[in-house]
């Protein structure tokens, strides 16, 4: 997993122009830039990605002073190189076509038709550019009745039904508690990207792809949206409960919660057996997941009063023995301390120019055997490669670059 690996991640030699803010786009960017693309950043000049200022916390320096770097940008921008240009100026469209040009993948998410009027919406280079993968991610993508509207993440989790299962049944539809919808986005991004470019290794041709979070979204919604279009049943919200499976949720035990989670009867047969109760398991009405589904009324009270009557770590370790699915509900700070986690290198240290000590990141979650994820480059600061890209991918001489920045151009 380190940089330093003697073996390059798979996509080592990818140029990605990423025209991305906030994070769908970033995420699916910085999962690229794991994988050993080489991803440069296109930012406005003087502010660049908006969530830079969307803290606290941000990086400390040196005395303890708060600098420019946000946590929430931090967190999805590692393994890219930032560039600031303006598009809205005439030359830095010609600059950002160009360094198109250097690019095979390009990713976007302006709302649908800004970067036409800049001639740099895709209809515009797909001539010139025959073999760029261009990806745009959008709220509601490039077609329908909504393609004009802004999209937000809390905004997609409600019309895309997930705070309609999230919650507990008396109370308020819940968002989940981080951007999934802007997150998963960015996934399905990712996976797309790389279908169009093995589509394009196999034809020489590049294609458009249109992403909107409403779709992922709506595709997340998995088997609670096939309940729907099989049965015609709506799932109500449950809390911690799961509409099939049943005991499938958290409980309070004498001095915490932890998580329950039988999948089958053989599971459901054991937990009997450690809670002293094994005639349960034979019981007519819980012998079967069915059973025990149509019974929920009946048996999660039986269950939960089980469960109360004893600690939490003696229930976790007897049906941890007994391999009955269970875990404790972990704060951040305890998730991060977890021997699992750190076994898995889930947490990782990267230098950056701005912090006098290493800066923790989340790390990848992808483990492959033979070409591991790279740990390059920190999230950069503001245009921290501009001069750099601009030699690298376009060959542009010191002079002409003095003479783009004097014009404000970059």
């Amino acid at each position: 997993m380190s940089s330093d690996s003697a073996t390059a991640p798979p996509l080592t030699g990818l140029r990605v122009l990423d025209m991305t803010r906030v994070l769908a786009g970033p995420s699916a960017t910085q999962m690229l830039g794991d994988l050993g693309a080489d991803v440069v950043k296109l930012e406005r000049p003087g502010t660049g990605d908006d969530t830079r200022g969307w803290g606290p916390p941000y990086l400390r320096d040196a005395d303890g002073a708060e600098t420019t770097e946000s946590a929430y940008y931090v967190s999805a921008n590692r393994n890219k190189r930032s560039l600031t240009v303006d598009f809205t100026h005439a030359e830095g469209q010609r600059l950002t076509r160009a360094l198109a040009a250097r690019a095979e993948v390009l990713v976007e998410n302006f709302k649908p038709g800004t970067l036409d009027r800049y001639d740099l919406g895709y209809n515009h280079l797909k001539t010139e550019l025959p073999g760029l993968v261009y990806c745009s991610i959008t709220g509601f993508g490039g077609t329908g009745p909504y393609a004009p509207r802004p999209g937000y993440d809390f905004l997609i989790q409600a019309m895309g039904g997930i705070m309609s299962l999230t919650g507990d049944p008396d109370g308020q539809p819940m968002k989940v508690g981080v951007a999934i919808a802007d997150l998963m986005a960015g996934m399905y991004a990712a996976v797309a990207i790389l279908a169009a470019l093995r589509h394009r290794d196999a034809t020489g041709r590049g294609q458009h792809i249109d992403m909107s979070l409403l779709d992922a979204q709506v595709a997340w919604l998995s088997n609670a949206g096939q309940y729907y279009l099989t049965g015609g049943t709506v799932t109500p919200r449950l809390g911690n409960g799961h509409p099939t499976i049943v005991p499938y949720q958290a409980f309070a035990a004498a001095d915490g919660h932890l998580i329950l989670a039988v999948g089958n009867d053989g599971q459901f047969a054991r937990f009997c057996a450690v809670a002293g109760r094994p005639e349960l398991a034979a019981d007519p009405r819980f012998a079967s997941n069915p059973a025990r589904v149509r019974n929920r009324a009946e048996l999660v009270p039986i269950v939960a009063a089980l469960i109360a009557a004893r600690r939490r770590d003696e229930w976790l370790r007897s049906l941890e023995a007994a391999t009955v699915p269970c875990g404790p509900i972990n704060t951040i700070d305890q998730v991060f301390a977890d021997p699992q986690v750190v076994a898995r290198e889930m947490k990782i240290a990267m230098s950056h120019p701005l912090a006098p000590d290493p800066v923790d990141l989340i790390g990848s979650p992808i483990k492959l055997s033979e070409t591991p994820v790279g740990y390059r480059r920190p999230p950069p600061t503001l245009g921290q490669h501009t001069d750099e890209v601009l030699g690298d991918w376009l060959a542009m001489p010191e002079e002409e670059v003095a003479v783009l920045r004097g014009a404000g151009v970059i």
